[in-house]
């Protein structure tokens, strides 16, 4: 079973998801995490880092508690205009989409470095 598989069984994502199917948050992840506009894992990565959420990131790549992230966090270090436009994309409201990659990004990090690292850059 592979990270998405794990995210789109979870309850917090068939809880919070409303008016977004089950298909369309693998693919706004993969956007955001994977060979997307958005650079990839390691990306997004340095953007929350540099956005001030080193603490939050280290804490999803370690092997302890996942530290959360808001909504608004999120739109600010990934910048609105990013936001703004995967939600276009895939047709889904700003808000919702920011809530859902917010609770859900966490756990993504984790599942993507089990061993404590971030997977290598493609």
């Amino acid at each position: 079973m592979g990270i998405l598989d794990s995210l789109e069984n979870s309850p917090a994502f068939k809880g919070v998801l409303g008016q977004l199917e089950a298909a369309v948050l693998p693919v706004v992840l993969n956007e955001v995490l994977g060979q997307g506009g958005q650079g990839g894992l390691n990306a997004i990565v340095a953007k929350l880092e540099q956005a001030g959420l080193g603490d939050q990131v280290k804490s999803w790549i370690g092997r302890g508690h996942n530290l959360p992230i808001t909504a608004d966090q999120l739109r600010a270090a990934l910048g609105s205009d990013v936001v703004k436009q995967l939600a276009a994309r895939f047709n889904v409201p700003i808000d919702q989409l920011s809530q859902v990659l917010a609770h859900q990004l966490p756990q993504a990090v984790d599942h993507a470095s089990p061993a404590g690292t971030l997977p290598p850059a493609a």
